[in-house]
């Protein structure tokens, strides 16, 4: 099922997107536009939707909405941090911007925070979070790598020639290490404590690494890379452990321009440049989903699992946000699983009761000429009837 949001034609074309975790499984999502510049003139903006996993929307109108000023140019990548409340956001004309999320349901807004070390950092193409949250890293496309603390911004790594140009980047589940990807086709290995390089992954003499990704599920200590191998489109995978490549698997058809795994490390999906998005299980590396020309034509912006549902929130310059349910195996909710349990105590509580009434039967004792088998309630008291008191009771007597 794919739900197209309506297009907002009061500013700008869409530039990327990402979700923002809020508690009790909450999910917003934030957009980035572009200023507007024909016609009408409007800013760049950054708009803060909420999303309903009923109908598999983002509202109609934002919670909240925040104008870039004309000195800052457009947004270029938005980061959001674990934790919700703060998001980074790249920008045309040179550095970062940091913004807090302000409020909850009754109101939002978003304010803007000094970021001092990528003030005039220059154009960062990428940046990350930590998945504890603890570090954030950039990628300028001048090849320059940043590694900070967060949120006391001290600088761990400034590495002016980790690349030529840098292209993506992603944490390790444990926040320990992070990869990142060159326009030149390499890929670099950072230990994010201390910046130290520990390795450069292996690729053949025609192959270009693009797009990297590390597995999230916590048993599977992997690295996901997309990469171009002469013609074919090829998603590399590599042990964490010797950064030794394992194989590969042909994921898409074309080439993939984003690339993301689900929170919970199940699925990994790939963006393609022309509007296509593949989504596989990684225990198989099987596809289970895939829509064909879902941004038709555009090549796709941005690309990110939801938190919390099997939902896809995609991003193109031509067809702006897309939120798209994914068709992949339903998973047991909660309340699913007390259910069964339920249904499995009653069950045999059920069997107990019917193996006792026939055990004789069952079991084919003999019973003397006058014996009788007893009768008893499975709920407790008499199960003997009113006469056959009354005639206990003369006995007795």
């Amino acid at each position: 099922m794919e739900k197209e949001e309506a297009s907002r034609g009061e500013s700008g074309h869409v530039v990327c997107g990402s979700w923002i975790r809020r508690p009790k499984k909450v999910n917003w999502a934030i957009i980035a536009r572009a200023a507007k510049r024909r016609g009408s003139s409007s800013p760049a903006l950054l708009h803060i939707f909420s999303f309903d996993p009923i109908t598999t929307s983002l509202s109609s109108s934002p919670l909240a909405t925040h104008e870039l000023k004309e000195s800052d140019g457009d947004p270029i990548a938005i980061s959001v941090h674990p934790g919700g409340d703060y998001f980074v956001c790249s920008t045309s004309k040179g550095g970062c911007k940091l913004f807090e999320i302000v409020g909850g349901a009754t109101g939002v807004t978003i304010l803007a925070k000094e970021l001092p070390p990528l003030q005039n950092a220059g154009l960062q193409k990428c940046m990350a979070f930590s998945f504890d949250g603890s570090k954030l890293a950039t990628g300028g496309v001048d090849g320059c790598l940043r590694i900070m603390e967060w949120p006391n911004l001290s600088v761990i790594l400034d590495e002016p020639k980790a690349h030529k140009s840098i292209r993506d980047m992603d944490f390790s589940l444990d926040s320990e290490f992070l990869a990142t990807t060159s326009t030149d086709g390499s890929a670099r290995i950072w230990k994010a404590e201390d910046g130290f390089p520990l390795s450069t992954l292996e690729r053949s003499g025609d192959e270009n690494i693009e797009l990297c990704r590390f597995s999230k599920d916590g048993t599977k200590p992997f690295l996901f890379c997309a990469a171009q191998r002469g013609d074919v489109p090829v998603v590399n995978v590599y042990d964490i452990s010797t950064w030794k490549k394992l194989g590969f698997k042909k994921l898409s058809r074309k080439n993939a321009s984003t690339m993301a795994v689900s929170l919970d490390g199940k699925y990994i999906a790939l963006g393609g440049k022309d509007g296509d998005i593949s989504v596989a299980e990684v225990k198989t590396m099987e596809i289970y989903h895939y829509s064909k020309r879902l941004h038709l034509g555009q090549t796709i912006a941005s690309l990110e699992f939801c938190p919390s549902e099997r939902v896809m929130l995609t991003t193109s310059s031509e067809w702006g946000e897309m939120v798209t349910e994914l068709t992949v195996p339903k998973e047991w909710k909660e309340w699913q699983i007390y259910a069964l349990l339920f249904c499995l105590f009653m069950a045999s509580v059920v069997l107990a009761y019917v193996f006792f009434e026939n055990s004789d039967s069952f079991w084919k004792l003999p019973m003397g000429k006058d014996q009788r088998r007893p009768k008893i309630s499975l709920f407790g008291g008499s199960s003997s009837t009113p006469a056959e008191d009354h005639n206990k009771w003369n006995l007795d007597l």
